[in-house]
């Protein structure tokens, strides 16, 4: 065991090897897709320190347009922005724009850069209203006195949900300090995406594996959750747990701006999780007639037997 983790260090370690001076964001022959209403092209070659104007002929293209980069041209004299780029719809339907504009105005045409754009503009509006129905189910649970159980409150008794908030911490520190401090590698990854996490940079490579071992958490406490608690419990229980995986992923995104309280917050609360956990929700035995795991002796809320 102690071999295998060493050489998973190794691997990570290794990665390092990459230079992001040495890498480029785009070459000829990639493909892209149009994610703004609409783009004009120039259809004349750029000379120098000519720029878009309506005296040259324009060329539309609109939303959603496959493009792919036919032709890159430097010009040093350009003060708007000295690279163009020649973009191609297909063969009868290209043009030129600057490298700026081009830049803001496509997606790479994979599907990893794609759900990273549809992340990026998209996740906070999704999530408060994720948020807000979490917490109406719950108070309308718990006004109703149906005892229903909730995460960190009535909790099942599983360790997963706990390794899942943790690791879900874990990965909004890493995708927020990305992000903020070294935006330009995670810029690179955005036009060079891959789920191997190694061969990339050291922070990347954490991050990466921290989002596979969130997937296998939280497929873990999915099938936990419904082999502990009938469907509609089992369905309430996961939305509260949903509502705060939310409210961690906020929380330690905003915490990043601020790396020592971000670092701080993030021990307390894996402490405070542990704790709880250890003391309320981990199992200490076992059933003997239906096997189901018991917090305490006495009667089984699953079977009725008595357990001495």
């Amino acid at each position: 065991m102690k071999g295998r983790w060493f050489i998973v260090m190794a691997m990570l370690l290794s990665s390092c090897y990459y230079q992001e001076e040495d890498a480029t964001l785009y070459e000829v022959g990639d493909n892209f897709e149009l994610c703004v209403d609409s783009l004009h092209l120039q259809s004349s070659q750029p000379l120098h320190n000519m720029p878009i104007d309506t005296a040259c002929e324009q060329i539309c293209v609109r939303y959603g347009d496959p493009l792919v980069v036919a032709e890159t041209l430097v010009i040093p004299e350009d003060s708007v922005d000295s690279v163009w780029v020649k973009l191609a719809r297909d063969q009868f339907t290209m043009g030129w724009t600057h490298q700026r504009i081009f830049q803001e105005s496509v997606v790479p045409d994979d599907p990893i850069s794609q759900f990273i754009h549809l992340f990026s503009i998209r996740h906070l509006g999704v999530f408060l209203i994720v948020f807000a129905i979490s917490l109406i189910v719950l108070l309308w649970q718990v006004f109703g006195k149906r005892k229903p159980h909730v995460f960190f409150l009535r909790d099942i008794l599983s360790p997963y949900p706990t390794y899942l908030l943790i690791t879900l911490a874990a990965s909004a520190l890493l995708y927020a300090g990305i992000q903020h401090y070294v935006p330009e590698t995670w810029v690179l990854y955005y036009y060079h995406p891959t789920l191997n996490p190694f061969g990339l940079p050291l922070i990347l490579s954490l991050f990466l594996c921290s989002v596979w071992v969130l997937l296998v958490l939280t497929l873990a406490t999915i099938e936990e959750v419904f082999r502990l608690l009938p469907t509609g419990e089992a369905l309430l229980y996961l939305l509260s747990l949903l509502g705060c995986c939310i409210l961690c992923y906020l929380l330690f995104t905003l915490a990043a701006l601020s790396p020592g309280i971000s670092y701080i917050l993030f021990a307390l609360f894996i402490l405070v999780l542990l704790l709880r956990y250890f003391r309320h929700s981990r199992p200490r035995f076992l059933c003997g007639s239906c096997g189901k795991r018991l917090k305490e002796l006495g009667k089984c809320p699953y079977c009725g037997a008595e357990n001495r």
